[in-house]
């Protein structure tokens, strides 16, 4: 029973961390071959949803996992540090997906829908580029934790001296 939580943990956090790894060369990648910035950034929108409602997924179940490995000591040790962080990017991935993007998504639309057509300094456009930012941030959160994460999970556990 250990090692399968072990292993199922090691491979949430593989898919989560990779995909979040993954999704800045997939969006660069939209602009570039894309027919235009407005359709780039609905597909890229869409597809941060998707990363954020597959993360959000990942990160209950490995929550669960992790309780359970907890539960009957999977890593011979405290798992305190992994739970805080799963619990961290799961906020964080929750704040950008629920609090972030439809705010970014309302800015853009009051602006017709092409943020790059508005004036530099048009309102909507400075709040959405400041949101965008925040995203960013917010997803390097997440990949830093994650990567907290994997080390702390990847410590071999503490040998009791008697």
């Amino acid at each position: 029973m250990a090692t399968l939580l072990r292993v199922l943990i090691s491979l949430l956090i593989v898919l989560w961390l990779g995909a979040v790894m993954f999704f800045p060369a997939v969006a660069g990648i939209a602009f570039h071959v894309l027919p235009d910035p407005r359709t780039a950034g609905i597909f890229v929108r869409t597809a941060l949803s998707t990363l954020h409602s597959e993360g959000l997924v990942a990160g209950t179940v490995l929550l669960a996992l992790l309780l359970a490995a907890a539960a009957v000591r999977a890593y011979g040790r405290t798992l305190i540090g992994p739970i805080l962080c799963t619990v961290a990017m799961l906020a964080l991935t929750a704040f950008s997906q629920h609090g972030i993007m439809p705010r970014m998504e309302a800015d853009r639309l009051a602006v017709g829908g092409d943020i790059d057509k508005a004036p530099p300094a048009e309102p909507h456009r400075l709040e959405f580029n400041r949101l965008h930012s925040v995203s960013e941030e917010l997803e390097e959160g997440v990949l830093v934790a994650g990567v907290a994460m994997v080390v702390l999970l990847a410590r071999p556990p503490r040998s009791r001296q008697s």
